[in-house]
């Protein structure tokens, strides 16, 4: 019983007493340092004790502002521990070799790892020198010098300081490139089209007197420039015509709407037969009413003028109403012409036209025509009528 006793009370003892050191003193590479080494097997190789290092000032940690911890509550009797632990002893592994550590501390720049010795690892040295390929097969460098190309000269000025007006012929050679352009223009614009329209060509049914009348046009040309053809005329059924003129105008397009024309007009009737230099403005003025306004230069020095406008009412996809107005103006009273200076004459249409075709189309209208100031004072003087209606009927087509 009593040595059951003493068991039971030497075992807390032992329970708190540190395991014994391990030596591992003959491992190679492990020399770390330490204030306490272990006694050696060998008394004399034992290690010189150090001095521990004294430690680190640790600061407290400061409370929160506004709050304050408490207190630890004071104790009259501080518990000491019977048997204190002694400190364990550090591990010696200053024999281990290739481990050497620092005992002071890490170094700001430690070196490098040295894995140059280590089979398979063989790593390139600072700078490899250049690779002679000379000796290769096949890699003749001085041939390879001689044999490579000029470089390409430089191209030639843009056409601001004196080179090709086009980017591409400072590429590529310029009569190709001429011919190139050519083609394009024509695919794209450029194209030669023609049309010939006959906008009246009409019976006039009036009062004792019935007779005929046409108005047509012609161009031929591209999407800027034409070569335009007018011609109209009237007169009575059985006699010649009592007038007709024709225009050849070269006509260039000014925006997409409208044309300058210019160019010069013959009168066959009346007599006496006159030419004229031309000079007029045509195409679609807003609201796509067409207007067409001229000014004439006689080769006797007369200077008149004329203005038509007409527009185009769609009732139906082929009913069509065209209103139209005509108005002659001369500078000069003109007596072999019977035409007097101011306002010459003025008329005023109203065709109704049916497309069976948009090429053909079949019309009926009236027309009222009167002549103003000297003019009609020459006409009543000639034994013609002023002015009047006719009742028209007619056909327009073009192609």
């Amino acid at each position: 019983m009593i040595r059951f006793l003493l068991l039971a009370a030497a075992a807390p003892l032992a329970l708190a007493a540190p395991a014994a050191a391990q030596n591992m003193g003959p491992m190679p590479g492990m020399n770390m340092p330490g204030a306490t080494h272990n006694a050696s097997p060998r008394p004399s190789h034992k290690p010189r004790a150090r001095a521990a290092r004294p430690a680190a000032h640790v600061p407290a940690p400061r409370a929160a502002p506004g709050r304050r911890r408490p207190a630890a509550p004071a104790s009259r009797h501080r518990t000491v521990p019977a048997h204190p632990a002694p400190a364990a002893p550090a591990h010696d592994m200053s024999s281990v070799p290739a481990m050497e550590m620092p005992r002071t501390g890490t170094p700001a720049n430690p070196p490098a790892h040295d894995m140059s010795s280590m089979p398979g690892m063989q790593m390139p040295a600072a700078q490899a020198p250049a690779q002679d390929m000379s000796s290769m097969p096949g890699h003749d460098m001085a041939a390879m010098s001689e044999e490579a190309p000029d470089p390409p000269a430089a191209p030639p000025p843009p056409a601001a300081l004196g080179g090709p007006a086009h980017a591409a012929d400072r590429v590529y050679p310029t009569d190709r490139m001429a011919d190139a352009r050519a083609v394009f223009r024509g695919e794209h614009g450029a194209i030669r089209t023609s049309r010939v329209l006959v906008d009246q060509l009409e019976a006039r049914i009036r009062d004792g007197r019935n007779g005929y009348a046409w108005d047509g046009e012609a161009w031929f040309g591209g999407a800027l420039n034409r070569l335009w053809l007018k011609t109209e005329g009237e007169g009575s059924f059985g006699r010649a015509p009592e007038q007709a003129e024709t225009q050849a105008l070269w006509s260039h397009a000014l925006d997409p709407w409208f044309n300058l024309q210019a160019g010069v007009r013959y009168d066959f009737r009346p007599d006496p037969e006159r030419g004229y230099l031309v000079l007029g403005l045509e195409g679609l003025a807003p609201y796509r009413f067409q207007v067409d306004g001229a000014v004439f230069l006689s080769n006797k020095g007369d200077l008149s003028a004329r203005f038509e406008a007409e527009y185009e009412q769609r009732i139906t996809q082929r009913l069509i109403l065209q209103p139209r107005i005509d108005l002659d103006l001369s500078l000069q009273d003109v007596p072999e012409l019977r035409t007097g200076a101011g306002l010459s004459t003025a008329e005023a249409g109203l065709r109704l036209r049916y497309e069976i075709v948009p090429e053909f189309a079949p019309y009926v209208g009236v027309h009222y025509g009167r002549a103003f100031g000297d003019t009609a004072r020459f006409r009543r003087a000639a034994g013609e009528d002023v002015g009047g209606w006719t009742f028209l009927m007619g056909v327009r087509t073009w192609f």
